[in-house]
C-alpha cells in the first residue's frame, strides 16, 4: 500500500511538473493599420516567452492614452511622440515611450534635383501652409543643415522663426494636397507621405531625403512612466525592433511606413 501511494505522489509531481506556467497577459491599445497588424505579428513571438499579447483596438486617438493611464492598457501603439508629449501635459498624464518603431514620412521631392547636395543658392522650396505641417517639413529642412530655427519655436515653428537660411532659400506655403502638383515649378516640395503616395511617388525610392529616427513624429509604444523597467513591456519593446519587423514595414506598406530602426 505504501508503495502504490508513493507512486501515485510521485506520478502527480512529475505530471505538476510537465503543466506549463500560465502565460501573462499584456494588453496592448492600437489603431488597426498599421499598428495593430505590427502588433499581431509578433503574438507568436511573444507567447514563446510566456506573454500573451491581447490588442485591443480604438478608432479614437483619446481613449488608449485615458485607458492607459488608468490602467485599462498596459501599453499602446498608436502616436507619435509630439502627440503623446502634448496630450500627457494637457491631461496631466505620467506617460512615456519604450520603443521608436516607425515613421509616416515626411519627405523631399523635386523633379529638378537628384540630391540635397544638389540645392542651390536661392533655390524655390514649397512646404505646407498649415502650423502642424508647416513646422514640421521646417524641422526636416533643418535636420538637414539647410536652415536653423529658432529653438524656442519648437514643432510648431514658420518661416518667421528661421534665424539661419545661410542658401537664401525662398518658401512658398501652399496647401499640403496642393505641393505635388508643384514640383515642375519649384526646386524642392516638402510633401507628405499619403499625397506623395497619391501622385505616384515612392517615399523610399524617389525622396532625395526622408524622416528618420531623429524625427519627433516617430510613432512609439507608450506606457505608464511607473513601468518602464517592466520586463514584460521590454520583451515587447524588443519584438516590435526586431528584424521580422522591420521586414515587415517594408514589404507591406510600400514606402507609407518606414521603419525607425
Amino acid at each position: 500500500m505504501k508503495k502504490i501511494l508513493t507512486f501515485i505522489l510521485l506520478i502527480t509531481l512529475l505530471a505538476a511538473g510537465s503543466i506549463p506556467a500560465a502565460a501573462q497577459t499584456l494588453k496592448v491599445g492600437a489603431t488597426p493599420r498599421p499598428h495593430a497588424e505590427i502588433l499581431n505579428l509578433i503574438k507568436p513571438d511573444l507567447a514563446e516567452v510566456g506573454i500573451n499579447l491581447e490588442v485591443i483596438e480604438f478608432t479614437d486617438y483619446v481613449q488608449p492614452n485615458l485607458a492607459l493611464a488608468e490602467g485599462d492598457l498596459d501599453a499602446n501603439y498608436f502616436q507619435h511622440i509630439p502627440y503623446l508629449e502634448n496630450f500627457s501635459k494637457d491631461h496631466r498624464l505620467d506617460l512615456t515611450y519604450t520603443a521608436k518603431v516607425h515613421i509616416e514620412p515626411m519627405g523631399a521631392y523635386s523633379d529638378k534635383l537628384q540630391k540635397a547636395e544638389d540645392i542651390k543658392q536661392g533655390a524655390h522650396i514649397a512646404i505646407p501652409n498649415d502650423t502642424v505641417n508647416g513646422g514640421r517639413a521646417l524641422l526636416l529642412l533643418e535636420a538637414q543643415g539647410l536652415i536653423k530655427l529658432d529653438p524656442a519655436a519648437g514643432i510648431t515653428a514658420t518661416v518667421l522663426d528661421i534665424v539661419s537660411n545661410p542658401l537664401r532659400l525662398k518658401f512658398s506655403e501652399l496647401e499640403a494636397a496642393q505641393l505635388p502638383r508643384v514640383l515642375p515649378d519649384v526646386d524642392l516640395a516638402i510633401i507628405n507621405t499619403n499625397f506623395a503616395l497619391e501622385a505616384g511617388l515612392d517615399p523610399l525610392s524617389d525622396a532625395l531625403f526622408i524622416e528618420g529616427s531623429e524625427s519627433p513624429y516617430v510613432n512609439v509604444l507608450a506606457v505608464r512612466s511607473s513601468d518602464v523597467d517592466r520586463e514584460d513591456l521590454a520583451k515587447l519593446s524588443e519584438a516590435l525592433l526586431s528584424d521580422k519587423v522591420k521586414e515587415f514595414i517594408l514589404a507591406e506598406y510600400g514606402g507609407s511606413v518606414v521603419p525607425a530602426f
